[in-house]
């Protein structure tokens, strides 16, 4: 695990080897909007040595052993563009500074998201997203309502703790936004649908945090999957790890 300076914040990263003797594009695996690194556990390396690709897993800003945001709740509340902010400013910075050109990009939930936005805008070799949220749904709102009841009054926060050095902010930072009723109108379909590379979509059939209108309308220029999971919530690589983690091998192997 390294640290490195990105527009001026400590990012957390990890590097995962590649076994393939040809240069393969390498995997960067964009967490949740309450992940970091040590929540993808081990299933990034399996991914890698399945792939044969190299890989990328880092926390975001205010996540994992990532810098904090001071006064995450008032003067550094986040804006209702946040995961275009780190989509368009912040990834490309991290990516500069690995030397990474067209990479795969490979996200759950808002790292799915903000894979969406880099890939409208910047070169990549594919996109996989599991659970995206291309629009706000009432179930979405919902389900965010419920994980504040359970951080405040459950044993979120406690189960969360171990899982970042500043729990308060990676919570906060997410859900307020959230839960902003102008968020409401967040809606990444345009951006989508200039996608040119191909695009992979990942959706259980229980996701609690958006129905399958998460992926059929993403619609992007080039060519597009999808794979709907039974017996499947919103982390299709914790519910469904090996078949997921199978699908995504399949698509990668397909490429040009």
């Amino acid at each position: 695990m390294e640290k490195l300076q990105v527009n001026g914040v400590g990012i957390e990263v990890q590097r995962l080897p590649g076994s393939m003797s040809r240069p393969l594009a390498p995997i960067i695996f964009l967490h949740e909007g309450l992940g970091s690194v040590a929540m993808w556990r081990d299933w990034p390396a399996q991914v890698c040595a399945e792939t044969g690709r190299a890989g990328i897993v880092y926390s975001r800003r205010g996540y994992g052993q990532s810098d904090s945001i001071p006064d995450v709740r008032g003067s550094g509340r986040l804006g209702l563009d946040y995961m275009h902010r780190e989509a368009l400013q912040d990834l490309p910075a991290l990516l500069d500074g690995l030397g990474i050109a067209s990479p795969v990009l490979l996200g759950h939930s808002d790292g799915a998201t903000i894979a969406l936005l880099y890939a409208s805008r910047f070169p990549v070799t594919a996109c996989i997203v599991m659970a995206p949220h291309v629009i706000v749904e009432d179930l979405s709102v919902q389900s965010i309502e419920e994980a504040r009841q359970a951080y405040g009054s459950g044993n979120l926060r406690e189960r969360l703790e171990r899982y970042h050095a500043d729990v308060d902010c990676a919570f906060w930072q997410w859900n307020d936004i959230w839960l902003s009723p102008a968020f409401r109108d967040f809606d990444i379909r345009a951006e989508c649908r200039r996608i040119e590379a191909p695009v992979l979509a990942i959706q259980g059939e229980q996701d609690p945090y958006g129905t399958l209108r998460q992926i059929d309308e993403i619609a992007p220029l080039g060519p597009f999957e999808t794979e709907v999971l039974p017996q499947c919530g919103h982390s299709p690589h914790r519910d469904q790890p090996e078949r997921t983690r199978h699908r995504i091998a399949g698509f990668l192997a397909a490429l040009p």
